[in-house]
């Protein structure tokens, strides 16, 4: 059983930075992929960022690429989302997510993920 919970979430001006984090519990964490999600009020959450199991690999949503970095640190049993270049349409909450299957990793679909923390709020002011 993996148990997840972010960190990091806040009020921040448009084009300024955030950097979340999630803290994992469970033994087989660091063997599952991981990833961000987000959703905004009245939409549908949606994919961010996913990392593969040791951090070497990662696939970024066309909107958050270039802005955004994601990486882990498995000897610390976390998963950090850096984000950069902020904009309005940011706003959301965020969750961190991890699945079992370390070949499923870049799964975009947010129904195929396993795991969730309970979210953070990301709020970027105009």
């Amino acid at each position: 059983q993996v148990q997840l919970a972010e960190f990091g979430g806040g009020l921040v001006q448009a084009g300024g930075s955030l950097r979340l984090s999630c803290a994992a519990s469970g033994r087989t964490w660091r063997w599952n992929g991981s990833g961000w999600f987000r959703q905004a009020p009245g939409k549908e959450r949606e994919f961010v960022a996913t990392i593969n199991y040791n951090g070497e690999s990662t696939n970024y949503a066309d909107s958050v690429k270039g802005r955004f970095t994601i990486s882990r640190d498995n000897d610390k049993n976390t998963l950090f989302l850096q984000m950069n270049d902020l904009k309005f349409e940011d706003t959301a909450v965020y969750y961190c997510a991890a699945l079992r299957d370390a070949t499923a990793w870049r799964t975009t679909n947010p129904t195929q993920w396993e795991y969730w923390g309970p979210g953070t709020q990301v709020t970027v002011s105009a």
